[in-house]
């Protein structure tokens, strides 16, 4: 490119006019490089799986093993209607980039005409005429200014297509989420339902020993207020079942009533840790880096096109036309034409200059979002790196703990029945090993959780050949 143009600027200064060469002269210099600063990153994260054994897929969400969630996964990617709409700004995208492109080439019309004129002599003196032609225009893009905003629209559409892959990645996200809640919240109920059993099993035995005299009427009253307390939890969980349902319905682009949802209550188990790889990787395969460094590419394509906008433009014109009285001479005679133009900028108060600033401007802007996109994205993947650590740790204490509170709650309860003890202490034991059933469901739900944060910080663009909704006639689908 750079030899083309000085050659062409050494044609042009070559040819007699001062005005022209004074004109021309800056464009003769030499571009100056705008690539933007690296951003620094760490050679590894701070934790990661067996190496060559387990990697982050595209399709993560099959890592669980879990046959309804790949499904629900699968029917999301169809019928989103928030997928849907991303994808259709992908091709409004596309098509103002091929509208963009479409000035790298020269434009043909074709003209046809017929008029028929009356003279004084009378209705019968009148005459036809006939024309008929073709006209062309072409800008000779001696700068590069179309070619730079053909190749900014070309690069915002190639981020239009990152952000849509972003927005699977997403929406895949979510519904793994909030199908684990879900989950949980079923095993919670089911665990609900168990443990108002226990507390009715335990309130009959007290009854019982209270009508033989043998226990005061306060252990009664408490055993009873648990079995009511452990009734309200269950509508309590019954409600947040119908929430997330309803949730994930409209994520599946269904309405609440009308969905059927699987009906698991078992959380599957969390997979090994996968490979982390090595944060250049990372920043090279996820969608939303990709969409932020492609608006930057396209944005130095602006500035590109705003410098050259303050150089002289070139067009050539030609036509060709035909004229007769009659439709059967309309073609026997052609005029043609050919010419040229040439607009110089000389005096606009400044306006080209203030746009090569603004674009400077828009691109420095973009340079400094994409460098804090970077610095978000190595900072998702240790904090979910973390955040599984801490949550194995805490599930292990917690599996631990309840074996603790198994073993008293059975040595208190035991005692309690010999009269050693108080039913204080035998409540406060089965209280606390109900909570730590509820906790640890809770917990495990809490990691697969901090597993999916991680493998969306990690995951690359999901298969995108299939889109969401149907495509317009003679439009394909594939992305």
């Amino acid at each position: 490119m750079l030899e083309v143009i000085a050659k062409s600027c050494s044609r042009l200064l070559s040819r007699p006019g001062v005005l022209a060469a004074t004109l021309l002269l800056a464009a003769c210099a030499t571009p100056q490089d705008r690539s933007p600063e690296p951003v620094e990153l760490p050679s590894t994260f701070s934790a990661t799986g067996q190496p060559q054994v387990y990697a982050v897929s595209d399709t993560w969400w099959t890592a669980f093993e879990d046959r309804e969630l790949n499904q629900l996964v699968e029917r999301a990617l169809d019928d989103n209607f928030s997928l849907r709409a991303s994808y259709q700004r992908l091709r409004q995208a596309r098509a103002v980039a091929d509208r963009q492109s479409a000035g790298l080439f020269p434009s043909l019309d074709a003209t046809a005409s017929a008029e028929s004129q009356e003279s004084d002599s009378g209705p019968d003196s009148g005459t036809e005429i006939f024309r008929a032609g073709l006209s062309a225009s072409y800008e000779v893009d001696l700068w590069g200014r179309v070619q730079s905003l053909s190749a900014a629209e070309a690069l915002r559409a190639s981020a239009t297509l990152a952000d849509y892959q972003a927005a699977a990645v997403g929406l895949s996200g979510e519904i793994a989420n909030t199908w684990f809640q879900l989950v949980e919240q079923r095993a919670q109920l089911a665990l609900a339902h168990s443990q108002l059993e226990t507390n009715r099993k335990v309130l009959a035995v007290i009854e019982s020993r209270f009508a033989m005299g043998q226990r005061g009427s306060a252990d009664v009253l408490r055993q009873r207020q648990l079995v009511s307390a452990s009734r309200e939890r269950l509508g309590g969980i019954m409600g947040e079942i119908i929430v997330l349902q309803n949730q994930l319905a409209v994520l599946l682009g269904q309405s609440p009533d009308q969905t059927s949802l699987p009906d698991d209550e078992t959380l599957p188990a969390l997979p090994p840790l996968p490979e982390t790889g090595v944060p250049v990787d990372l920043v090279q395969r996820r969608p939303d880096l990709q969409q932020a460094w492609r608006l930057v590419r396209a944005a130095d394509q602006d500035l590109a096109a705003a410098i050259s906008n303050r150089f002289p433009r070139i067009s050539i014109e030609a036509s060709i036309s035909s004229r007769a009285d009659n439709a059967s001479d309309l073609f026997n005679n052609w005029l043609a034409t050919l010419a040229g133009n040439l607009l110089v900028p000389v005096v606009d108060g400044g306006q080209r200059r203030a746009e090569v600033r603004r674009s400077e401007a828009a691109l420095q802007a973009l340079v400094q979002d994409y460098r804090q996109a970077v610095l978000v994205a190595i900072r998702e993947v240790e904090d979910a790196l973390a955040r599984e650590q801490q949550q194995k740790q805490r599930l292990e204490s917690l599996e631990e703990q309840i074996s603790y509170a198994e073993s008293a709650y059975r040595q208190l309860r035991n005692q309690y029945l010999n009269g050693s003890v108080s039913y204080i202490e035998v409540l406060n034991a089965l209280q606390e090993r109900q909570d730590l059933q509820r906790s640890i469901l809770t917990t495990r739900q809490q990691l697969l959780t901090t597993r999916v944060a991680l493998y969306r910080a990690l995951a690359g663009s999901i298969d995108t050949t299939r889109t969401p909704g149907t495509a317009e006639p003679g439009e394909s689908n594939e992305v």
